[in-house]
């Protein structure tokens, strides 16, 4: 019999795991992402605890990555009156107004305007006060306010 027909299991042909990277450079979060990564620790540890096989060995494999996320965490709070990380920045860009909270890469969430410290407008934000302009892109920003993203 020719081995394109021989299955000896199914588990030769599931998906393989792997281990999600853990990002480079520091662990920033706010407050709220600690507590993030604390919920995703104990929903995944309760999946340990009652999944099936192959959902026990996903969890354990995503488990080592959020422990290392929650060990490494620095939790940071913003500056007062500038934009920092854990800042919620209004601004103009272009003409248009925009607001944006500037967060970890765990907590990151395009859609709901929380936009990672490292991503490249959050980078030109950070250091600025309200009321200074620079160019992004060909296009003018302004920012016109700045406090810490409320909890």
């Amino acid at each position: 019999m020719s081995v394109a027909f021989r299955r000896e299991s199914d588990e030769e042909h599931l998906e393989p795991k792997f281990e999600m990277p853990v990002p480079a450079g520091p662990n920033l979060v706010t407050p709220r992402g600690l507590a993030r990564i604390e919920a995703r620790i104990a929903e995944l540890e309760a999946l340990v605890e009652s999944g099936s096989d192959e959902t026990k060995a996903r969890a354990l494999l995503d488990l080592k990555y959020w422990h290392t996320r929650r060990v490494t965490a620095e939790v940071t709070h913003p500056r007062e009156g500038v934009v920092s990380f854990g800042s919620r920045v209004t601004f103009t860009i272009g003409g248009v107004a925009k607001t944006m909270d500037i967060v970890g890469g765990d907590e990151a969430d395009p859609a709901a305007n929380r936009i990672t410290f490292n991503a490249p407008l959050p980078q030109e934000l950070i250091g600025s006060e309200p009321g200074e302009t620079f160019d992004f892109g060909g296009r003018e920003v302004e920012v016109l306010t700045t406090e810490p993203i409320p909890e």
